[in-house]
């Protein structure tokens, strides 16, 4: 099979991906082969590609917003059966001992394994998925279409949920991308006022053709105040003035699993009045099970670019440069 890994960790050039033959791999017990439709690119794979997150694995493949159908499950495998369509998400695996796997908290998992980034991910022809973590998906709907949905929309998922505003309330999006184009339309959903706040202004019209409110720079201020905002962007220096724009009682959360440095803050200005800031850890498969549900009814749906596997670090150079609107997605096979 075919497959792109990391030639080189660091600063994106010509031998950071290399693509290669590869047998393909046997799944274990309760494990699945997955033939692979279509795998969304992510900012974390770029992350993981530049070396932002700490190197686990040498030359991994990565991808982890992936469509495909089993080709063959393993010993102990139930309910899957091959041909089935299935997503493999970013939580490969959790260990379903630990305190925070017990209550249900399994984003917070102490020995978690990733797709992608521990385990082989979808910039391949097929790669092997715990049958546990992975999601059912609906025939009927292009592969490119469902692929953003098991990161980007995930992630936003969460965050947007986790936000707990109400019907009507003002959310702040800042880093207008994959994950953020899919939560202005589950606001919009919910009657929500939207702004956005991103540097590029091919990013900011393509929130305004999506019903954005509000349209301006990082550095810009909305007309009211928000109740709650959700950043994106890999940037640190946004959250002091995100904070200073929240209403009283709102609340930033940060939804990347890379930041630069935030710097000191002023805490009269940033945090008093009982506003709050927090992050977004990764994903539980409830969360999974609720996008792939609400998105289902067709009311949130990516915009996709979409690349052959062999360009795939063409599409990492253009999400790094901001070239891309919504979301990139490989096309691997049928």
């Amino acid at each position: 099979m075919k497959r792109m890994v990391v030639g080189r960790v660091g600063p994106l050039g010509p031998d950071s991906l290399r693509l290669e033959e590869a047998p393909l791999p046997s799944p274990g017990p309760g494990e699945v082969l997955v033939r692979v439709e279509a795998c969304g690119v992510c900012r974390t794979d770029l992350h993981v590609v530049e070396g932002d997150l700490p190197e686990s694995v040498p030359g991994i493949v990565p991808g982890h917003e992936v469509v495909g159908r089993v080709d063959v499950a393993g010993p102990r495998v139930s309910g899957l059966s091959p041909g089935q369509r299935v997503g493999v998400a970013w939580l490969y695996r959790s260990c379903g001992r630990c305190r925070y796997c017990r209550k249900g908290a399994e984003n917070l998992c102490v020995s978690p394994r990733f797709t992608g980034y521990h385990q082989p991910g979808g910039y391949a022809e097929a790669l092997v998925a715990d049958a546990a973590f992975v999601y059912p998906l609906p025939e009927g709907i292009p592969a490119e279409r469902l692929a953003p949905l098991l990161c980007a929309g995930i992630i936003g998922y969460r965050a947007f949920s986790r936000l707990d505003l109400p019907r009507g309330a003002h959310l702040g999006l800042y880093g207008f991308g994959a994950s953020a184009h899919l939560v202005l339309q589950m606001a919009r959903n919910q009657q929500m006022r939207v702004s956005v706040g991103s540097r590029g202004e091919r990013h900011r019209a393509f929130a305004r053709t999506l019903g954005a409110d509000w349209v301006g720079g990082p550095a810009d201020t909305p007309e009211e105040p928000l109740d709650g905002a959700i950043l994106f962007a890999p940037a640190g220096p946004l959250v002091l003035p995100i904070l200073e724009r929240l209403d009283r009682g709102g609340r930033l959360l940060i939804a990347g699993i890379h930041l630069s440095d935030i710097p000191s803050m002023v805490y009269q200005e940033c945090l008093f009045f009982e506003k709050s800031l927090g992050s977004v850890t990764a994903n539980t498969r409830e969360d999974g099970r609720k996008l792939l549900a609400w998105a289902s009814g067709g009311g949130i749906v990516p915009r996709t670019t979409v690349y052959p596997l062999e360009d795939a670090l063409r599409a990492l150079v253009d999400l790094k440069e901001d070239r891309i609107e919504g979301a990139a997605v490989l096309s691997v096979g049928r």
